[in-house]
């Protein structure tokens, strides 16, 4: 297996693996197929390629994405000092295998490399037990809960917010 920083190059896998990511785990995502299927090609290679402070890191096995996990740095002055994970999936027969710890470890490390950041925020849904077990052993906190975030088939599912403090805060 290699993980590694995904760039424009892998747009097939990432589009691939993103919207099986959607279909197989729709509880587990606020975003759909659908919307992931109206993304053009454009859209996808400037996700891919955000540059130090928003990026995608990714696991191959065979030249094929099995896992992946988004970060994404808030823009605005007031916010900078926070970051955001995103769309982290690991295919189902690769799961259980610790791909998700070495995807996120990677991510950890590159943002904690990134001057200003001090925190990253995520979310997960109730339903995702595995996920929450990870994101708690890598520090991750609880510090809310909204209840019926997602509708899902007419089921509503309830989101859990999580942030994991990676620098002291900057005295102003």
């Amino acid at each position: 297996m290699h993980i590694r920083l995904l760039t424009s190059a892998d747009t097939d896998e990432w589009c691939r693996l993103r919207l099986e990511s959607l279909e197989q785990d729709p509880e587990a995502f606020s975003s759909s197929a659908q919307e992931h299927r109206n993304l053009t090609v454009p859209e996808v290679r400037t996700r891919l390629d955000m540059g130090r402070d928003s990026f995608i890191v990714g696991a191959f096995e065979n030249q094929q994405l099995i896992g992946m996990a988004g970060f994404h740095r808030e823009p605005g002055p007031k916010l900078h000092h926070k970051g955001r994970i995103w769309g982290v999936y690991v295919t189902k027969a690769n799961r259980g295998q610790g791909v998700g710890r070495q995807i996120l470890s990677l991510l950890l490390d590159r943002v904690r490399g990134i001057d200003g950041v001090e925190q990253i925020s995520l979310s997960v849904t109730s339903t995702q037990t595995a996920a929450k077990t990870l994101y708690h052993s890598l520090g991750f906190e609880l510090w809310g809960r909204e209840p019926g975030a997602l509708r899902v088939n007419d089921r509503l599912i309830d989101e859990e917010y999580l942030f994991l403090r990676i620098k002291s805060p900057s005295s102003a």
